[in-house]
């Protein structure tokens, strides 16, 4: 869990550092050992966390010509995506992919225009199912996976692998062609992409940068790509899988109750063989969030599950939060405010530090690097998200997501 990252650092303040720091300094004041932590806490996270921030795990356009071509059995959950669907749809037509591909388009009970737009699309390679009513103890999108899996397997029972992908992805013509070959190549079980989110408007450019900054430091991709570790995680947007691999891990009722459902994937097939994780630029979310308040559903539903739903872990994530994030920016401004020098140098490199680490994600999205020293509101924001995310789980104000309640 991310909270480790928060606790190793902790180890390097022993007695006698502690020590150390006071014979130096006799005067020195609860702001200064906060943000003399805050500096350990960076190094750490630089050199110790996985290499996470250089954002490096890039899907290249690397293909070699195969003797066969694996069948492909593209599984797409559909719940209220009448927006997006057909430009998903008619990117995967796109694609230039010798073998065989079929698609399964679940809907999950959408009260929108999906299904008509899905019917737009004249393509036999296409099979709609309308998803049964949702089970106890299953979560919705795993539950439409279900279905469509069982109807894949209807079709074409021998299927080398399932893409299990969202209703809200434009694909790249060359992708599922790039992605195969290095399944192949590379012998993996599951390949997985964070696909390029959308970073246009206002809260966009705050918000989502930081969120995959974040999703790298909770889950470091060389260390979820490297089988001698143990950590392991997907995302959800695109998930290419071997259709042995799935079943000998119990398929996909193995994670029927999931919430954070990809990482569960990734962490059951990784006990099955190597997987792969990585970053895209080709691969694009057509979901736009216009308003703060859309992101910040989109977190809720998640965020407290994520730490397990315990009180001692979230207090040790907000205060990591705080000594990470938020103590530097604070600490420059006390300085300047009260002529403290120790405090503003100190506080202004570990602020630098930080910009430095998140430079690598804003390049990802194209983003001006002056835009990386405002890294410390987005992690006030979240923060303030899996506050809300605790206070709702213990009131059972559950967030809702696409008009479907969670219980988180």
């Amino acid at each position: 869990m991310f909270w480790v990252a928060y606790l190793a650092p902790l180890k390097l303040l022993s007695p006698a550092n502690l020590w150390y720091f006071w014979s130096a300094r006799v005067h020195m004041g609860i702001l200064e050992l906060t943000i003399i932590l805050s500096l350990i806490i960076w190094v750490f996270l630089i050199f110790f966390r996985g290499n996470f921030w250089l954002a490096d795990q890039m899907l290249e356009a690397d293909v070699i010509q195969l003797e066969t071509w694996p069948s492909i059995a593209v599984v797409i959950p559909a719940r209220n995506e009448g927006k997006y669907i057909r430009a998903t749809l008619q990117s995967l037509m796109a694609q230039k992919y010798p073998g065989e591909i079929n698609i399964t388009v679940v809907n999950d009970n959408s009260t929108d225009n999906t299904v008509e737009e899905i019917t737009r699309i004249k393509d036999k390679r296409i099979i709609i199912s309308n998803a049964s009513d949702l089970p106890e103890g299953w979560t919705g999108k795993i539950w439409a996976l279900k279905q469509g899996i069982n109807l894949s397997i209807k079709n074409n029972p021998s299927v080398d692998f399932y893409l299990f992908t969202d209703a809200d992805i434009e694909h790249s013509q060359e992708t599922l062609k790039i992605m195969v070959t290095k399944a192949e190549r590379e012998n993996l079980q599951l390949v997985s992409l964070m696909v390029l989110l959308n970073c246009r408007n206002f809260w966009e450019i705050l918000l989502i940068p930081a969120f995959v900054f974040f999703f790298q430091k909770l889950y470091p991709f060389q260390w979820i790509n490297n089988p001698k570790r143990s950590t392991a995680g997907a995302a959800g947007g695109y998930i290419l899988v071997r259709r042995t691999a799935l079943e000998a891990a119990g398929g996909i009722d193995a994670v029927r109750g999931e919430i954070i459902d990809d990482c569960a994937i990734g962490r059951m097939i990784k006990k099955k063989g190597i997987i792969w994780l990585g970053l895209t630029k080709n691969v694009k979310s057509l979901r736009s969030y216009t308003r703060l308040s859309e992101i910040w559903g989109m977190v809720i539903r998640t965020a407290f599950n994520q730490l397990n739903y315990s009180v001692s872990v979230l207090l040790v994530t907000t205060i990591g939060m705080i000594i990470i994030y938020l103590v530097p920016p604070f600490a420059v401004v006390w300085g300047l405010v009260f002529n403290d020098d120790f405090s503003l140098w100190l506080g202004v490199l570990c602020w630098v530090i930080m910009a430095i680490a998140y430079l690598p994600t804003q390049r990802l999205y194209q983003r001006p690097f002056w835009e990386a020293l405002l890294l410390p509101i987005a992690a006030f924001l979240y923060s303030l998200m899996v506050i809300d995310s605790a206070q709702r789980y213990w009131t059972k104000r559950h967030p809702s997501w696409k008009e479907r309640k969670y219980p988180q």
